[in-house]
């Protein structure tokens, strides 16, 4: 008697499985536009410092300078700038005193609006301070108002010219001034007489072209 394949092996061990074998899983691979992007961030990031970079080293010049010095004044440009704007025969250093410093400069007035006045503001060797004040403003008004004194204390001669002193206890002010025909020049600041006498000294006429 023949016995049916399914009841064969009745005595042999039924291996169970839970299903189909699953294939192993493959590595994941980086795709290839990660490395770029991670290119990207980076030159982004090495330019971002760049900028900043730059932007030091900016402020960094800009620093040189010693903390609250101020720029040099180009003399002879304003001082043919004044001569262009008044009406009368001006005033100006012929050259800077040796040491000296221009370090301010204000022009206010016009022809048809006068009265016409420069200042013209230095340092000094002595690390003091000067002034060139000048204007065909009626000396009787000009020089009390620049050397905030009303009477003079004497005169001091200055390359053969007879200056005015004048001076100021209590800011230390020194003056010398001096009234020429349709100008008044007016030296003055902390610097004492010597020293006020080298910038009048420097002064000569800028006659009209």
């Amino acid at each position: 008697m023949t016995v049916p394949e399914s009841e064969q092996g009745t005595d042999q061990p039924t291996r169970v499985t839970d299903g189909p074998t699953a294939a192993p899983a493959e590595p994941t691979r980086v795709g290839d536009a990660t490395p770029q992007r991670l290119m990207s961030g980076l030159r982004t990031y090495v330019t971002a410092m760049l900028v900043c970079f730059g932007l030091v080293a900016a402020l960094w010049l800009l620093t040189l300078r010693s903390p609250g010095e101020p720029p040099t004044v180009d003399v002879p440009r304003v001082a043919a700038q004044f001569r262009a704007i008044a009406p009368y025969e001006t005033y100006a250093p012929a050259t800077a005193p040796s040491g000296w410093r221009a370090t301010s400069s204000r022009i206010t007035g016009t022809r048809a609006k006068g009265p016409v006045t420069w200042h013209l503001g230095y340092t000094t060797p002595g690390n003091t301070y000067a002034a060139l004040e000048e204007s065909d403003e009626n000396p009787a008004t000009f020089v009390p108002r620049m050397t905030n004194r009303d009477k003079s204390i004497g005169t001091q001669q200055v390359a053969g010219a007879t200056w005015e002193r004048y001076y100021r206890p209590d800011k230390k002010q020194y003056s010398l001034a001096r009234r020429l025909p349709g100008v008044t020049l007016v030296v003055t600041g902390t610097a004492p007489y010597d020293e006020l006498a080298t910038l009048a000294a420097a002064l000569r006429p800028q006659p009209k072209s």
